[in-house]
């Protein structure tokens, strides 16, 4: 009776198979080349063993995966690569100045919307600045309340000023018989009014705040209503400080004296021999 070929399978003894049949013998574990029993070792089950066996279907497995170990590595390995050469790439770009420098799409903007400068008046001086003195003053002013802690009601201030006087002597106020001289042109007397202290010129530059104490109620009053004039007394003291120091550094009899060589070196070279420059008495 003929057999089914699905049916067919080795049987012991037997010198022939099934050309038709679908199932082999069951292969586990990984292949690995083997000079071994005719140049390869499967490492699973012995093959001449499961030879003749009967197949039984529950014995199915996967098809056989062979892996690859080191890819993973080797793929990794590529990646940084490329991105180590992609920077590199860019920052050599960048130090030749062939690649655009990258900006904060979050950085601040300053927008000046002042109107133009507005000239008032025009006015000619005759004056000579015969001399300058640059000065520091340190400003600590405190505004506060009786029984009050200065946690809760505080105001202190310390502000470094520096700032620069000129005296100067002006010559548009020499009125008539200031200046006197021989009939041969050789002696000439002048009278000059005395030196006159320029108003205080703040360096802005230079000037700042080191140090700035408010109390609670202060600190809640300015985020309610603040107060854009508050720094202007501390400027105004300042300058006053900064011409009070400069009346009593000597600064006039300086001028006077550098005036007196100018006018000396000037009338010289003018053909006079003899030359006298009075200022009024302090």
């Amino acid at each position: 009776m003929a057999r089914n070929d699905k049916d067919a399978a080795f049987e012991p003894g037997s010198a022939s198979v099934s050309p038709r049949t679908a199932e082999y013998p069951e292969i586990t574990g990984p292949v690995s080349a083997s000079p071994a029993k005719g140049g390869r070792d499967w490492e699973g089950p012995d093959l001449d063993a499961e030879i003749g066996k009967p197949i039984d279907p529950d014995r199915r497995q996967a098809p056989i995966v062979v892996e690859r170990r080191g890819g993973a590595m080797r793929g990794l390995f590529w990646l940084v690569a490329t991105l180590g050469l992609v920077v590199a790439l860019v920052l050599g770009a960048r130090a030749v100045g062939f690649w655009p420098s990258l900006q904060n799409p979050f950085g601040g903007k300053t927008t000046d919307r002042s109107g133009p400068a507005l000239l008032k008046s025009v006015q000619d001086l005759n004056q000579f600045v015969a001399a300058e003195g640059n000065f520091q003053v340190i400003v600590d002013v405190q505004h506060d309340r009786k029984y009050i802690p200065d946690f809760l009601v505080n105001d202190r201030i310390l502000f470094v000023a520096n700032g620069s006087v000129e005296v100067y002597v002006d010559f548009s106020s020499i009125g008539q018989g200031a200046v006197k001289e021989s009939d041969d042109r050789r002696t000439v007397e002048i009278t000059l009014p005395a030196p006159a202290l320029r108003p205080v010129r703040l360096d802005n530059d230079k000037s700042y705040v080191y140090q700035e104490d408010r109390g609670v109620f202060d600190r809640i009053g300015d985020a309610l209503k603040g107060d854009p004039n508050r720094m202007q007394a501390v400027y105004k003291l300042s300058e006053q400080k900064i011409s009070d120091a400069a009346k009593d550094a000597g600064l006039q009899k300086r001028a006077q004296d550098n005036t007196r060589a100018m006018l000396n070196q000037f009338l010289t070279a003018l053909g006079y021999t003899s030359i006298t420059v009075n200022f009024p008495s302090p």
